[in-house]
């Protein structure tokens, strides 16, 4: 009888990542958790969309300092954070420290985060991916709409509704405190 080779899938690896099922939490992906020390590196020399950021918070554990380098959405005059993965550490840990963090790109400086209620949520959702002037026929705009929330690129505000009670989304408080435990993280 001959043998059948065993291929490798690369879904999810190298491919887009399916965010919309439902879940409680979402760890983050290995090949994204391998990358992040890039993403730093680029947002921390300027050589990243203006839009991108690096949120340091320390650990609901470990208490060590958490790097994840995110997406800054501007609605208003107001800045906010969206978690794509939902219930990601990123947001476990923002939770457990109280909101406070440390934000930004060259310059650092530490912020308050608060949770936004579920009905604001839409506009900002929204506003994400808007960002940088993508329209609705981008097809950047397209796939990340359908990937991680599950809906069109021109989603009605009833539509982002429906599902912007898996996506945390957090509201920057700047400036923040600058306690001391801040300031011991920066450099």
């Amino acid at each position: 009888m001959p043998t059948v080779r065993q291929h490798r899938t690369t879904e999810g690896i190298i491919g887009p990542v399916d965010y919309t099922a439902r879940t409680r939490y979402r760890g983050t992906p290995g090949l994204y958790q391998r990358l992040q020390p890039l993403g730093w590196w680029l947002t921390r020399h300027g050589l990243s969309p203006a839009y991108v950021v690096t949120l340091e918070v320390p650990g609901r554990r470990s208490s060590i300092i958490r790097r994840t380098t995110l997406v800054q959405v501007v609605v208003g005059k107001q800045r906010f954070l969206v978690s794509l993965a939902g219930e990601s550490d990123w947001v476990r840990n923002v939770r457990a420290a109280g909101g406070r963090a440390v934000l930004g790109r060259r310059e650092r400086r530490a912020v308050t985060l608060q949770e936004v209620a579920l009905g604001e949520r839409p506009p900002v959702i929204q506003a994400y991916l808007a960002r940088a002037g993508r329209t609705g026929r981008s097809w950047g705009r397209a796939a990340e709409a359908r990937h991680y929330f599950g809906v069109s690129a021109q989603a009605s505000s009833e539509e982002v509704a429906a599902v912007a009670q898996r996506y945390p989304v957090f509201r920057i408080a700047d400036p923040g405190p600058a306690d001391a435990e801040c300031r011991s993280h920066r450099r």
